[in-house]
């Protein structure tokens, strides 16, 4: 933890209130006026910040450290549960929402003009369109920049007047298709527990203008996604390639109603911190999962099931909105927890899911489950990790979030629940057994397995790690760039003093400028 000098040295730094005379072929006079008042106090450790920055400028070294994204989610039980984050793209800034995604590598917004791109959301944001003739640092990318082509993710290609196009296609049959556009991206980084400071670089994403599936409904519509896979273009592979974040990203995702959370380019500690490897050369976040057991026994599952040999594997992906298991998973993890509770209440079905009738409402009659992946490292399920529940006067209804993935074999450990959390009560009496009484949603949580989770994507050791945590609380962040660990940082403490600090950032950039007066001073005054 870094740790703070005396607080009241005041900046010593006096700038003269000068007539100077440049020679540029005529006279001219300079003023040079006090940018910092000399009432403005500041910490050593801010100084020791600001010369840093400095040095690394004058060095062509990238000031790096801690990249803050703050998570958001729907907090009406009865909307979708969605995390999605805000960027800042293009000059001057614009916000956009974009959903956090960890199964993609582009960062793409919807773009004016749009065919099929939604103009509202019923998950209470304005929408907004990044249009490219409005920023001043928007560039189109070609068909023979090498960036075009840097993507194994997308399928790019040239559009008739030369842009380097693309088109994506998601998992629940969605997609955007556009090109790509470079410009700059502003976000926050995190130097040390007190002190953060605006940074921008130049950045590729898709410029969308085509718009197909779930991605034109309002209900969950957001401006874009937050591409957070291993492709070149993905964010954490830009910014890491600039030095300016590490090649570790964290998140740590609330699951309760009000959703929210944490996210940053840096990687959360935890002494509790378990971690598997990546299957290596995949194009998504795979990882070896070995077993499955209910109340501590191991199910009766051909480990070959989960392994990308027979099929594809086993994914961490937080953009996928349900957990999904293959048919010869699913089968004895739904039969296992059906025996566990068979003598509290009966099972009935709903549409896809295995539901549970229990009289006594409690949740604590269903078994704990456990995913035991390669390194002997393991992901404890409660039964709320996998459970969705409605309720009436009488009884209790709990639902497997697990779904049967039917047509190919692939394990999908992700879980915003859309479907839950947008049930009412005509969708209820259409089922048979619902008819008989009227039941409402009683919890709605997002992302059923990844939720209440410090997850650690490690990309330096190819590795990914979790561990149980209240992701309402503070978390530490350590930055490793070049081999070096940086001081762990405090979440509660730079967002809470970034409310009380908003000076820093326009005092750092007032230092830029005195830096650069100072360079034109030097270079002049040798021709005097």
């Amino acid at each position: 933890m870094a740790v703070d000098s005396p607080k009241g040295v005041i900046i010593a730094a006096v700038f003269l209130h000068a007539a100077t005379t440049i020679a540029f072929g005529s006279d001219s006079v300079l003023k040079l006026e006090r940018l910092i008042p000399p009432s403005h106090e500041l910490s050593l450790a801010q100084l020791r910040a600001f010369d840093s920055a400095r040095h690394g400028r004058l060095l062509q070294s990238p000031v790096g450290g801690v990249v803050d994204f703050p998570v958001y989610g729907a907090s009406d039980p009865f909307l979708v549960g969605l995390y999605y984050t805000k960027v800042k793209l293009g000059t001057p800034p614009r916000e956009f929402n974009v959903q956090i995604d960890t199964g993609s590598d582009v960062l793409w917004v919807s773009c004016t003009p749009c065919n099929g791109c939604p103009k509202t959301s019923e998950l209470q944001i304005q929408l907004s369109f990044f249009d490219p003739g409005a920023s001043s640092s928007a560039s189109m990318v070609s068909c023979s920049d090498r960036r075009c082509y840097s993507n194994f993710q997308t399928e790019s290609g040239c559009s008739p007047n030369n842009l380097c196009s693309y088109s994506f296609k998601y998992g629940d049959g969605s997609g955007t298709s556009g090109y790509y556009i470079s410009d700059f991206m502003s976000f926050d980084t995190v130097i040390t527990s007190t002190l953060a400071i605006n940074s921008s670089a130049p950045f590729v994403f898709g410029c969308s203008n085509l718009q197909t599936g779930d991605l034109q409904r309002p209900r969950r519509a957001v401006d874009g996604i937050f591409g957070l896979g291993q492709g070149r273009l993905s964010v954490i592979s830009q910014l890491a390639t600039q030095g300016l974040a590490p090649r570790v990203f964290s998140h740590c995702l609330k699951g309760d109603k009000s959703g929210g959370g944490v996210m940053v380019l840096g990687q959360i500690k935890r002494p509790d911190t378990v971690y598997t490897p990546l299957v290596p050369s995949q194009p998504h976040y795979n990882v070896n999962l070995q077993s499955i057991a209910v109340n501590s026994q191991i199910l009766p599952i051909d480990p070959s099931v989960f392994t990308i040999a027979t099929g594809d594997g086993t994914i961490v992906d937080t953009g996928t909105t349900l957990a999904y298991l293959p048919d010869e998973a699913y089968v004895p993890f739904v039969q296992a927890i059906s025996s566990s509770v068979s003598q509290y209440g009966r099972a009935i079905t709903y549409e896809s899911y295995q539901c549970f009738d229990i009289t006594s409402g409690a949740v604590d009659v269903f078994p704990e489950v456990s995913l035991n992946f390669a390194g002997g490292a393991s992901m404890v399920l409660t039964p709320r990790g996998y459970l969705q529940m409605f309720s009436s006067s009488g009884s209790s209804i709990w639902c497997i979030g697990f779904q049967r993935m039917s047509h190919r074999r692939i394990t999908i450990l992700g879980g915003n629940d859309p479907y839950f959390c947008n049930f009412d009560q005509v969708k209820l009496k259409q089922s048979n057994y619902f008819s008989q009484s009227s039941y409402t949603l009683f919890d709605c949580y997002a992302d059923l397995v990844l939720k209440d989770k410090v997850v650690v994507y490690d990309l330096v050791r190819q590795r990914i790690g979790w561990a149980e945590y209240d992701c309402s609380l503070e978390v530490n962040v350590s930055a490793t760039r070049g081999g070096r660990s940086k001081d762990v940082i405090n979440t509660g403490q730079w967002r809470e003093s970034s409310t009380k600090s908003s000076y820093t950032s326009d005092y750092y950039y007032l230092l830029q400028v005195v830096f650069i007066i100072n360079i034109l001073l030097f270079w002049n005054f040798r021709f005097l």
